[in-house]
């Protein structure tokens, strides 16, 4: 039978510090978790100054979410199997290259996502 912690707001409070703190390392750590944070900047200035919808804002909110949220658990599987096993090893590879997969995909969405709100109205500009 499992043990159930009784539920406390220092517990909880606890539980943010230790998110954050994971934030910092990806900050600090992580090269292409800091490349999404830039990207991310660019965006929002972009739609900024584009005067975008809030669907539009909303799909974009989304898009660049679904690329750090799978940045950040890629960063955690490569982390976790350098742990469990330092070594070369051709299935921790394998595990890393689909968790790397995973990022690429979300950056291909979040890439499409933008080009379908911003192509529109810089074309406008450049026309």
């Amino acid at each position: 039978m499992k043990n159930h912690k009784k539920f406390s707001f220092p517990g909880r409070i606890q539980s943010f510090v230790y998110a954050f703190r994971g934030l910092k390392i990806l900050a600090k750590e992580e090269h292409n978790f800091r490349i999404h944070l830039l990207a991310t900047i660019l965006v929002i200035v972009s739609g900024l100054f584009a005067q975008l919808s809030c669907f539009e804002w909303l799909a974009l909110i989304f898009a660049i979410a679904f690329v750090i949220i799978t940045e950040i658990l890629n960063t955690a599987v490569e982390n976790l199997a350098d742990f469990v096993s330092p070594g070369q090893n051709e299935k921790i590879r394998k595990v890393k290259d689909i968790a790397a997969a995973a990022v690429l995909v979300a950056a291909i969405v979040a890439v499409t996502t933008g080009g379908f709100i911003f192509l529109p109205r810089f074309s406008l500009l450049f026309s």
